[in-house]
């Protein structure tokens, strides 16, 4: 969790309870005005109706929908382990929203753009690797990192991940994290002019970078 001025960012996983456990008690302790979430109005819907996403593989060479859908496969399996619906804590965070009549605030780049966006940039050689890795996961699986599922995962993991996905998918990491990043600390800095209280809750690795943007947008503005 970071906070600067009247922001507060958690950063959660969207299939440990310990994440749905802090998003209701920051809300109760804290009482923010504006709850701001790593969604946007489609995967608000989607998340809500409660459908699930298949993966095909074919999709590997589809329009951006790879990574999308493959991910969101991996945190339904991930999931049904720990007995927690992927994206439980924005559920849970809209909930008490709904419940307690504060305002929430969708900070996430519209997914079209983000898909749009992958497929203009994502180079064939990605691609490649990444059916690769794949692959050569199946054969050769690596020695198992331990990681309890029902809690956010540590700072150092967090970071030794992102670090991977930059060096191994530049263009990857530039569209799905760089990108978003500073498309969400841009919403973040004008819900924040507001002068209520806001509590974003986004995945713990864009938490960092986040308060990072956001200081240095409304600093640089003075």
């Amino acid at each position: 969790m970071k906070s600067f001025r009247n922001l507060i960012i958690l950063g959660t996983s969207h299939i440990a309870i310990e994440s749905v456990n802090d998003v209701k008690q920051l809300i109760e302790t804290h009482e923010p005005e504006i709850i701001a979430l790593e969604l946007d109005i489609f995967r608000l819907r989607k998340l809500l109706s409660n459908k699930q996403t298949k993966f095909k593989f074919r999709d590997i060479f589809s329009q951006g929908s790879v990574l999308n859908s493959l991910g969101a496969y991996i945190e339904l399996k991930l999931g049904e382990k720990v007995g927690i619906k992927p994206g439980e804590e924005m559920k849970t965070a809209i909930n008490l929203a709904r419940k307690n009549k504060i305002q929430i605030a969708l900070i996430d780049q519209p997914v079209q753009i983000t898909f749009k966006r992958l497929s203009q940039e994502i180079t064939f050689k990605e691609k490649l690797r990444f059916v690769s890795d794949i692959i050569t996961s199946l054969i050769i699986p690596k020695k198992r990192i331990k990681i309890d599922l029902t809690q956010v995962p540590e700072k150092k993991l967090i970071k030794k991940i992102i670090k991977e996905v930059k060096e191994k998918y530049p263009n990857v990491y530039k569209v799905l994290i760089q990108e978003r990043n500073l498309f969400m600390a841009q919403q973040l800095t004008e819900v924040m002019k507001l002068n209520k209280k806001v509590l974003a809750i986004v995945g713990a690795g864009h938490e960092d970078e986040l308060i990072r943007i956001v200081k240095w947008n409304l600093q640089k503005k003075k």
